[in-house]
Formats: C-alpha cells, sequence, structure tokens
C-alpha cells in the first residue's frame, strides 16, 4: 500500500470514529433528556462552612435552572468525610443523589482503607467544581510571623505549636501532615468537627495555626482579626499578592491546592454522569458563577469526567507517601 493510499485510509478512519462519536453523543443525549425529573440533593462531606460547603451551594444554585429541578445541600460532617461518601456509595445510580467531596476522595483510600464502600467502584466522578489557594493562618497574638519563624520556634519547644485541624483527610489535615514531615517539626494537632468552629480559639489563642482555604478565612484576615503567613500553592493568591507561597518562605516543594469535586453514585447511567458534567462546567464558564467564584478566591475548572477521574488517581499517587505515617489516625478525628 502506497503512502497516499495509507493517508486516504487513515482520513477515512478519522472521519468514521468521528461519526460514531456524533452518534454517540446524540444518543447520550437522548437518553438523558428526560432526566431529572424530580429533585436532586448534593450531601457534603463537611460542616458548613468549609469550602466543600460553599462550593456545593454554589454549583447547586447554578445546575438548578438547566436541569429544571431544585439542587438540594445536605451536610453529612463526619466519619472523615465517609459518612456522606457512604450515603451515595449506597444511593440508587441514578444520578439524583450527588456528593461534594475533596481531597478526602483521594487520601481517605490511604488513611481509612475499608470504610464499607469502594471508593472508585461505588462512586462516580462528575466535574471538578472549585480548586482554591489555601492560608497558613494565626491568630493576631501569635508572635512568629513567617514560615521558617514557625519551624525555629516548632524545633526549640516540641509539641508545643498546635494546630487546628477539622477533618480527617481534607486539605487542612493533609496540609498540617505535609508541613510537620517538611519542617522536620513535632507539631500537636488538635481535632475540630469543622473549619468554622477551629476559628474563635485561632482567634482567641487556644490554637496557634491552622490551614483554610481562601473562601473561609480571606474576610478575616482582611478586618485584622487574623493573620496569614503564607499560601499553600506554588503560586500566590491573586486576591492576597501579598502573602507569600510556603515554598518561598523557607520551605522548598511544599504545595497543596485545596479542590472539591462532584461525583455521584457508582452505576450511574454514563448518559447521566455526562449530562451532569456538561451542565457543571457550563455554569462555570457562566459570567454571572465565575464573578463569585472571583470574589471568593475560588477558581473554576474544565475536567470531565474521564479526566477528574484520573486527577483522583493521580492524588492518592501523590499522598500515599506522606500519609503512610500521618501523625494524625481515624481514632483522633473529633466526633
Amino acid at each position: 500500500m502506497t503512502g497516499g493510499q495509507w493517508k486516504q485510509r487513515g482520513a477515512m478512519l478519522a472521519m468514521v470514529l468521528a461519526a460514531g462519536s456524533s452518534i454517540g453523543f446524540a444518543q447520550a443525549q437522548t437518553q438523558s433528556a428526560d432526566w431529572p425529573t424530580h429533585a436532586l440533593r448534593i450531601i457534603v462531606v463537611a460542616a458548613p462552612g468549609g469550602l466543600p460547603d460553599i462550593a456545593a451551594r454554589n454549583i447547586a444554585a447554578a445546575l438548578a435552572k438547566p436541569l429544571g429541578q431544585p439542587v438540594l445541600v445536605e451536610n453529612r460532617g463526619g466519619g472523615a468525610g465517609n459518612i456522606a461518601s457512604d450515603v451515595v456509595a449506597k444511593a440508587p445510580p441514578d444520578g439524583y443523589t450527588l456528593l461534594a467531596t475533596g481531597t478526602n476522595q483521594a487520601v481517605n483510600q490511604v488513611l481509612v482503607p475499608n470504610p464499607g464502600f469502594d471508593y472508585n467502584r461505588d462512586l462516580a466522578p462528575v466535574a471538578l467544581i472549585a480548586e482554591s489557594n489555601m492560608l497558613l493562618i494565626a491568630g493576631a497574638g501569635f508572635k512568629p510571623n513567617t514560615v521558617r519563624e514557625v519551624l525555629e520556634l516548632a524545633h526549640a519547644n516540641p509539641n508545643k505549636v498546635s494546630m487546628a485541624v477539622s477533618v480527617l483527610g481534607s486539605p487542612n489535615h493533609v496540609g498540617a501532615e505535609l508541613l510537620a514531615s517538611l519542617g522536620h517539626a513535632e507539631l500537636t494537632f488538635i481535632s475540630y468537627k469543622g473549619v468554622g468552629a477551629t476559628m474563635p480559639d485561632l482567634m482567641a489563642g487556644n490554637v496557634d495555626l491552622a490551614i483554610s482555604a481562601l473562601p473561609g478565612s480571606m474576610g478575616l484576615v482582611k478586618s485584622g482579626r487574623m493573620k496569614a503567613l503564607a499560601v499553600t500553592r506554588l503560586k500566590r493568591a491573586p486576591q492576597m499578592p501579598e502573602v507569600p507561597t510556603i515554598d518561598e518562605s523557607g520551605l522548598p516543594g511544599y504545595e497543596i491546592n485545596s479542590w472539591v469535586a462532584l461525583m455521584t453514585t457508582g452505576g450511574t447511567p454514563p448518559a447521566v454522569i455526562e449530562r451532569l458534567g456538561l451542565e457543571a462546567r457550563r455554569a462555570m464558564q457562566s459570567p454571572e458563577l465565575r464573578s463569585i467564584y472571583d470574589k471568593q478566591g475560588l477558581e473554576p475548572s474544565m475536567m470531565t469526567p474521564t479526566e477528574l477521574g484520573a486527577f483522583i488517581r493521580a492524588e492518592v499517587t501523590k499522598w500515599t507517601p506522606v500519609l503512610k505515617n500521618a501523625r494524625m489516625k481515624a481514632e483522633d478525628q473529633a466526633r
């Protein structure tokens, strides 16, 4: 077969594949055309006020109009996030029950390997609905003002510097583990039921440090009731460009991203999952939601369900070595 014939055959194959893809998409649209017929609910892995809750309420409001049905938000904190995950894992596989989760979905596979459901079989990825930089924060009266000063204090006083940790497997917990590990610091972790519950103790000086997503702490820092020592990603936050990164503040290689994913029950028809993912991505492209995200310090994502699945698998690989010897265990989690 000549080179020209190979090219011609390749072009014909590409046309066939494209046609097949179009037919499959059309079929998926048809299969999900009469869905949904009643309200949906998003089960949130954490208490009100944290990033998963904020992101879930943003996307619930944005999805209600294109889906033509109410999208309700229900907080089911506890169990390191697995109480909410268990509800969704065991719901009917019809796409009406969604899960707003985050780092828990990846790191709990290391920290809580036998939760009573299968993380990969019983939960299906839909969309990444928010990403956010996080702040290493302290009460205004905490003496250190930099990461380097925090580590110096911790090295001189082992187990005397305390960190508030809200949910096992949450970004603030994983961030605290990474800070202690890379900084070779003996920190005392104090468990809380939610990010919101840590704030009064931080402001009062009852606990020294915490890691919190921008939406939950930016206002307190700007009002002077808290101080921000650094941000957790490798890039500074546009909303607070004066705050350095932990990486550039004396702890090279430190990076953790806070993210929230929308999942549904494993076995849900692919057409329904595609519809949910498509509507979520469309919502995040809208000027209205983008404006809300900008004000809250959030970033939208355009990941497809397949891309989200790959992203979560990569997160499991990334955090497994960090968390094999985690300082905080499931039995230490606040009840």
